[in-house]
């Protein structure tokens, strides 16, 4: 049940208890789903002059002086993401300006290490910054929260992942004769093992031809990448496999993208650190069987038959693990029960995602309530 405000309203909070926030940032897709409750108001991301205004990075109300000169729109700063932009002691000046101002700051821990970072000592640093000035920090897992306990003597609220496949979105259904294992290695950022993942599937999918499946990797790589060599090895190793298909293109528009998961028997992970994932979430939404590496909390995101983890770099478990996921007729793509299953978790979603936003707002009012009190 929600908290109202029962003494004078605080800037940002209009008597009917509706909250503004300012959210780092405020136009990513998670940040929308956690914001939907009706009581909250998100400020829109600055843009920074002559930027890109679909660009949030680096994030600039994440600043003293903007957060100074705003004092009065908001009652509330919580941050996500965005933060491996600025130099050390940057985010303390943040969180000071933002108790100057009144606002209550909330921390959400999405990541132990930072994905888009090779060296994550700074943002390691960071994080000590965030979690010694923060007046609530939530994460996703439990976990999560035990590593935030464990570290930082800090309580984190455990709120889970909400879904990321639009309830409108339209799903492409399209079947083979043969299974279809995808490896999305994408830009290939730094927390993605690529040549390593390709080694492990190529040693999976062989064994598991060799007993009889009809099954073939699908390989998916940008035009683009950060890493050339890694690239470069990727190529070689799927030019040589009779297992692999390598598929190179420009990033995919969303439709494209759900497309292109929701045909696949199974949708293999290939991270070789982080601490949670939305690939997995969207995977989840439309039904594709996951097999993701046992690194960070992924396996705690989704405790069922179609998340299974396997030791990253062993071929043969990841054999096993993916001959393990086709047991359940949902893991064929197209067929009724794939169908119904999406239904289901679609329907699952829109309650549960429900909730993570009024738990959000919940915690939001709760911190202007101890405030104000």
């Amino acid at each position: 049940m929600a908290t109202s405000v029962r003494t004078a309203t605080p800037p940002g909070a209009e008597s009917t208890g509706a909250v503004t926030i300012v959210s780092i940032p405020a136009g990513h897709p998670y940040v929308r789903r956690t914001t939907s409750d009706p009581r909250i108001t998100v400020l829109a991301d600055p843009v920074a002059p002559g930027a890109d205004p679909a660009v949030w990075w680096p994030p600039a109300a994440l600043d003293p002086d903007w957060i100074r000169a705003h004092a009065g729109d908001a009652a509330i700063l919580h941050i996500h993401f965005g933060t491996e932009s600025f130099p050390a002691g940057h985010l303390t000046a943040c969180l000071d300006a933002a108790h100057a101002a009144g606002w209550p700051v909330v921390y959400t821990l999405h990541d132990l290490e930072h994905p888009q970072l090779g060296d994550s000592s700074a943002y390691l640093a960071q994080l000590d910054e965030l979690m010694a000035g923060a007046d609530a920090v939530t994460t996703l897992t439990v976990g999560a929260a035990r590593a935030a306990r464990e570290r930082w003597g800090r309580h984190a609220t455990v709120i889970p992942h909400p879904s990321v496949l639009p309830q409108a979105a339209a799903i492409e259904l399209a079947v083979g004769a043969g299974r279809v294992v995808g490896l999305h290695l994408k830009d290939l950022r730094p927390s993605v093992d690529g040549p390593g993942a390709v080694r492990t599937l190529e040693v999976a999918l062989t064994a598991l031809r060799d007993a009889g499946h009809d099954v073939r990797g699908e390989v998916r790589l940008h035009r683009r990448v950060r890493d050339a060599d890694a690239a470069a090895e990727v190529r070689a190793l799927c030019a040589a496999s009779t297992a692999l298909d390598l598929v190179e293109h420009e990033r995919l528009a969303d439709d494209d993208l759900f497309a292109a998961l929701a045909r696949l028997d199974a949708c293999v992970l290939p991270y070789r650190h982080g601490t949670h994932s939305g690939w997995l979430e969207l995977c989840w939404d439309l039904g594709v069987p996951v097999a993701a590496p046992r690194v960070g909390f992924l396996a705690e995101q989704h405790a069922d038959e179609t998340v299974t983890s396997f030791t990253p770099g062993d071929g043969a478990e990841l054999a096993t693990v993916l001959s393990g996921l086709w047991v359940a007729p949902s893991s064929r793509p197209a067929s009724p029960a794939r169908g119904a299953l999406v239904d289901e978790r679609r329907a699952l979603r829109a309650v549960t995602d429900a909730g993570i936003a009024e738990r959000h707002a919940d915690l939001y009012l709760h911190l202007l309530e101890s405030r104000t009190a």
